[in-house]
């Protein structure tokens, strides 16, 4: 069978999601929770596609408009866009429940839709004992039911249970795959460790081997290796240019945008714009030689989740920016990039749906909005005149 180019696929996406909602319109029994909400550059409405979901993680959007959704006890939802009835899938192993971990990130293969490449990447928290290792596993679709699971990676030091797991997932342009991985909250060195996958990302091919031109590949630093000095990042995504960014948090304070550039060191814990917990005293230097610092750092305690482009025209001078969401802080902030530099930024969302877990942008051109709670819901905020 020909595999469509990913643009191709992307373009078939858009298509399909938006004859459906249009097919859809007088019967999608999605709840107005906001008709206008006004920004600086535009105004937008904002829906509630579903609700009761215990601590969600990740969306991720199939071709016939219908989403995927994890929930971090281990369950991953489909859910319809017609009035949000969903129907949790089974298949997908046991995870450690503890704390931060669970079931995470939930991403398509590039090609998703072709049949062949129909496959379906999660990141989880894999028990071992009474510790826990990141983990990156594949399941196959099969209509509306999960194949066998394919386990495809591993962090090769497991630790103590509960925080700082990572675990976003982003597709480069060749169809390679970026997973972060935190520095596991207990021993924060490890991120500055050559053979330690704590507090890194990761660059790996599409069945978890790493590819040929990784930019340690060879020397003492472990092959899978992308970035190091990460603490946890668990916003990210790949702009349209093709440029990974990522948004990690910092300790007490010192949350962090950052440009992802193959071999690069992000400081963590060596470098740091935040604080101990304990004392309030800075933690490491503000910068340091052959350490990259942020590109934007968030005011107070932003705790980062979630990190999307907004690529929809329909959002007009929004196009091209990125949008963070917040966990602690409930807020959903505008950046506007111009030559790795942030020369804007605005809080659009400030409390109004709680603490923003998850950002993306839809193929039916919304942008959609998961929250971190025990009855979390999935929003989607559309733009009005």
């Amino acid at each position: 069978m020909r595999r469509l180019s990913t643009h191709a696929l992307r373009q078939r996406w858009l298509t399909a999601a938006l004859v459906g909602s249009l097919g859809s319109a007088s019967v999608n029994a999605a709840e107005m929770v906001e008709e206008r909400i006004e920004s600086d550059q535009l105004a937008f409405s904002i829906e509630k596609v579903a609700g009761g979901l215990e601590n969600p993680w990740a969306v991720a959007f199939l071709p016939d408009g219908r989403y995927l959704v994890s929930e971090r006890p281990g369950r991953l939802n489909l859910i319809d866009d017609d009035g949000g009835e969903r129907q949790v899938l089974e298949g997908l192993p046991e995870v450690s429940q503890r704390g931060q971990g669970g079931l995470l990130d939930v991403a398509l293969h590039p090609a998703f839709g072709d049949g062949e490449h129909d496959w379906i990447y999660f990141t989880w928290s894999k028990p071992e004992g009474s510790n826990s290792r990141s983990a990156l596993s594949r399941v196959k679709w099969q209509g509306d039911a999960l194949g066998d699971v394919e386990h495809l990676f591993e962090q090769n030091r497991a630790s103590s249970p509960g925080r700082h797991y990572g675990s976003r997932l982003a597709w480069l342009p060749d169809d390679t795959l970026l997973m972060s991985i935190g520095d596991r909250g207990i021993e924060p060195p490890r991120a500055q460790a050559d053979d330690d996958h704590a507090g890194s990302t990761l660059r790996l091919t599409a069945t978890g081997g790493v590819p040929d031109d990784n930019p340690f590949v060879g020397d003492a630093t472990l092959d899978d290796i992308y970035t190091q000095g990460n603490r946890n990042i668990q916003g990210m995504v790949v702009r349209q240019n093709g440029e990974p960014w990522a948004t990690e948090h910092g300790p007490r304070t010192g949350d962090e945008l950052n440009r992802l550039t193959p071999g690069d060191n992000y400081g963590w814990p060596e470098v740091s714009r935040g604080n101990d917990y304990a004392t309030n005293e800075p933690i490491g230097k503000t910068s340091k030689p052959g350490m990259v610092d942020p590109v934007h750092v968030f005011d107070g305690r932003f705790a980062p989740s979630g990190l999307a482009e907004v690529t929809s025209d329909a959002f007009g001078e929004w196009q091209g920016q990125l949008l963070a969401g917040g966990l602690g802080s409930q807020r959903l902030v505008r950046l506007q990039l111009e030559d790795n530099d942030v020369t804007q930024r605005e809080v659009v969302l400030d409390g109004e749906l709680g603490r923003i877990r998850d950002v993306r942008q839809g193929p039916d051109e919304a942008i959609y909005v998961l929250t971190d709670a025990a009855d979390g819901a999935l929003y989607r905020l559309r733009p009005v005149e």
